[in-house]
């Protein structure tokens, strides 16, 4: 049974948020056991300072150890600082408010952090995904979660172009999961493509991290939330796959905008919070189903400098591409990681690989600090951010031109 509560037009207050807080987690009967709150890092949007300090309020004080850890994926690990700054915590309150909570990074490259916990076969996979895959995989997870007698979710849900909507399981698999899991998952999303996903609530992807799940045996509970600008519309308790399924209805009213024509040029300005292109490029995924053909994305964001902190070197060899170029030559690339792949084809978006040429359907441009000879190198357009004046992009939807101010989490689709 899912306790919570979705709202339009009035976000919920603090304390409505507690109150469903407190009536799921007493079903949960947590005093005297070891809790593990899995949380996002600070490449989404959420209220997480808040959620800290009525957890700790609630059950802090009568649970035997409350600790957290971040669902990085292959995300940048991150340092104490931005940790008290996504906790919402003082380095004073870490270490005397808050001195028995511990927070962990999720260490997905060490194999000495994982745990093999099942394996699904290929005859599964392959009728999951419609046949696109027949491989099985292993299912490996940080092992940090059998030192706790209960898991906690707590997190956000959005539009994703990997699964369709992010959160519940997803913090799972990928998000304290090993390479295998990541790179599986991320490759059936690719090959599916980012317009039949993103969006759309039961996909293969969500049918496989779901399977992943069902190996977890320590006891899971889930608080799935949707955030609007700032504020809280919804937020709601339960088990990972009802908790995640009553925020996504939220989520698809919410964070999703109908056009009626396409746009030829979108301008994505990215907040800071996306620090180099491997998160950054939400900005193009969030758009590609309401661009025209033969148009053109622009990701905007000054202060990037970097295409991946963790994957860049890779990038740096295969480059942006459509995903039959990959198909196409699967002999070439499958050496290389299927969710850098993944990555590749879902910046780059649709196109075409026939006879040794490559055609796009849409032209994405990066007007960032990444110099202009590595965005080529990496098959990129350039723009110089300096020559780009973003009120000159301001009220032209009726031409075709669309500037969003803060891109990454609302999802454009034609009506």
């Amino acid at each position: 049974m899912v306790i919570g509560k979705g709202v339009q037009g009035q976000p919920l207050s603090d304390a409505e948020v507690k109150a469903i807080l407190a009536e799921g987690l007493a079903k949960a009967n947590l005093a005297g056991k070891r809790v593990l709150v899995i949380i996002p890092d600070s490449t989404r949007t959420a209220p997480l300072p808040l959620f800290f300090k009525l957890l700790y309020e609630l059950i802090g004080k009568q649970v035997k150890q409350l600790d957290y850890l971040i669902a990085l994926g292959t995300h940048m690990s991150m340092s104490d600082e931005a940790i008290n700054r996504l906790v919402g915590n003082t380095p004073a309150q870490r270490k005397k408010k808050y001195k028995n909570v511990r927070i962990f990074n999720h260490e997905w490259q060490r194999a000495e952090t994982l745990a093999k916990i099942g394996h699904i076969s290929a005859e599964e996979i392959s009728a999951i995904s419609g046949g696109l895959m027949s491989q099985g995989v292993d299912v490996t997870i940080n092992k940090l979660i059998f030192e706790y007698d209960q898991l906690l979710i707590c997190g956000p849900v959005f539009p994703h172009e990997v699964v369709g909507f992010s959160g519940g399981n997803k913090y799972f698999f990928p998000g304290i999961a090993g390479p295998d899991v990541i790179n599986m998952t991320h490759w059936i999303g690719a090959l599916i493509t980012i317009v039949a996903m993103i969006g759309v609530k039961h996909t293969p992807v969500r049918a496989v991290i779901d399977r992943a799940a069902s190996f977890v045996t320590v006891p899971k509970l889930c608080v799935a939330f949707v955030v609007t600008g700032h504020d809280l519309a919804g937020v709601f308790v339960g088990s990972p796959e009802e908790a995640w399924a009553a925020a996504a209805d939220v989520s698809a009213r919410e964070h999703i905008i109908y056009v009626a024509k396409p746009y030829r040029l979108v301008v994505s300005v990215m907040p800071r919070m996306y620090d180099d292109l491997w998160t950054a490029a939400k900005g193009m995924y969030k758009m590609e189903p309401a661009i025209a053909d033969g148009g053109e994305v622009i990701i905007y964001a000054p202060h990037l400098d970097e295409i991946s902190y963790t994957h860049g070197k890779v990038i740096d060899k295969v480059g942006y591409h459509c995903r039959d170029f990959f198909v196409k030559q699967w002999d070439k690339y499958c050496k290389y990681p299927w969710g850098v792949l993944a990555h590749s084809t879902h910046l780059k978006g649709a196109g075409t690989y026939e006879n040794g040429v490559e055609r796009f359907r849409i032209t994405v441009t990066l007007a960032t600090k990444i110099p202009e000879a590595r965005c080529r190198q990496v098959n990129l357009g350039y723009r110089d951010p300096a020559s780009i004046k973003l009120d000159d992009f301001k009220g032209r939807e009726s031409e075709g031109v669309l500037l969003v101010p803060k891109a990454g989490e609302m999802l454009y689709r034609l009506r």
